[in-house]
């Protein structure tokens, strides 16, 4: 039986407020039964729901009223990438027009004490990305410093821009970022896994990171001090299994100690430009690999597979968008040779890599 979607975003709305802080709990309550509407009609023993059905309605009132789109995880529009995620948020608020799943997302961040050379790198690097990948959208979370740089040249580009809050929709934090939010709404959008009322507390912050993460292909750091929420966010990405960047800076300069030291210790990639950067992410590669596709599907170009290569592709016909371990399984081909294989197929333009080591065969 399909569910109302306006009914699913009230019960997962109101499942938000029984679990409280409990995000583990929350999720695995909506991924067992596979909705907020069937954790309500099964209780799950979270006590008397009244108080939070009627805060609930009055959310439902709140976005309906500005505009706003409550995003589940059953919604298509929901990041998929971010879904992947073993502390995805179950639902998600959204004020935007931008494509939260874009064929390519990346998050800047860094200090919120950024200096000239931080606030050049940004804008140096976006410029020039946007010449060369135009398709991406830009993350980060709207504070001061990095952040707000990363968000005001994407818009100056024409990039499409999404900030991540740490605090409801009702308000913006800081202030002083208020219309640059507004015109992100117009060429991006806001996004947060808060109700209205919710204020901008410390531990806030910290959760948002984890979105900022797990909703891009990269993360990349600018410029950060020794310790810093940029790293933190660096952190998450890692865990994720995220590529993660770090510009180096000066030796002894204060907001360059992270960078350096993610560099040295190699949790990060150095780069020092977009060109880099793309080269890295083998995006301009991928970008020929569609070409490669076209003409693929228009019959003007046969692609030899060898042996191997077919029986990766007669498994993912059954199966599309399987990861690398399973394919291994079907295959019985060892993850070492599958990997070399793999890599062989994307670049004869059949296959292409997913977040999350999943493997998608291009039709």
């Amino acid at each position: 039986m399909q569910i109302n979607n306006s009914e699913e975003v009230f019960y997962t709305i109101a499942l938000t407020r029984m679990t409280g802080f409990n995000q583990a709990m929350a999720l695995q309550l909506y991924q067992s039964l596979g909705s907020g509407k069937a954790v309500y009609e099964q209780r799950q023993d979270l006590g008397n729901w009244d108080e939070a059905l009627r805060r609930a309605a009055a959310e439902m009132e709140f976005i309906e009223k500005n505009g706003i789109q409550a995003l589940t995880l059953n919604d298509a529009a929901y990041p998929q990438r971010l879904k992947e995620c073993a502390d995805a948020p179950i639902i998600l608020y959204y004020k935007g027009v931008a494509d939260l799943n874009r064929q390519h997302v990346i998050n800047i961040v860094g200090t919120r004490h950024c200096t000239t050379y931080g606030q050049d790198l940004v804008r140096r690097f976006v410029s020039d990305l946007r010449r060369m990948c135009p398709d991406v959208l830009i993350v980060s979370g709207l504070a001061y410093g990095i952040d707000i740089c990363a968000h005001r040249q994407a818009l100056t580009e024409g990039y499409e821009t999404v900030g991540v809050l740490a605090h409801g929709l009702d308000q913006i934090y800081p202030p002083r970022h208020r219309d640059t939010a507004v015109e992100m709404v117009r060429q991006g959008g806001l996004l947060t896994e808060y109700m209205s009322q919710t204020q901008a507390l410390p531990n806030n912050f910290r959760q948002r990171n984890r979105i900022v993460a797990g909703m891009s292909d990269a993360t990349i750091l600018v410029e950060s001090a020794y310790k810093g929420g940029g790293l933190i966010t660096c952190r998450i990405a890692q865990e994720y299994g995220r590529d993660v960047f770090a510009f180096p800076g000066a030796v002894g300069a204060p907001y360059s100690e992270g960078c350096n030291r993610m560099i040295r210790n190699n949790t990060a990639a150095l780069i020092t430009s977009a060109q880099d950067f793309v080269e890295e992410m083998r995006w301009s590669e991928r970008g020929k690999m569609e070409e490669v596709r076209g003409k693929m599907v228009e019959g003007e170009l046969f692609v030899e597979l060898t042996e191997e290569e077919e029986q990766v592709v007669t498994v993912l016909r059954k199966t599309n968008d399987l990861q690398l371990n399973m394919i291994a399984v079907q295959t019985n081909i060892p993850i070492g040779q599958l990997t070399a294989l793999l890599f062989s197929l994307e670049m004869k333009g059949v296959v292409r890599p997913l977040a999350g080591g999943v493997y998608h065969l291009l039709s």
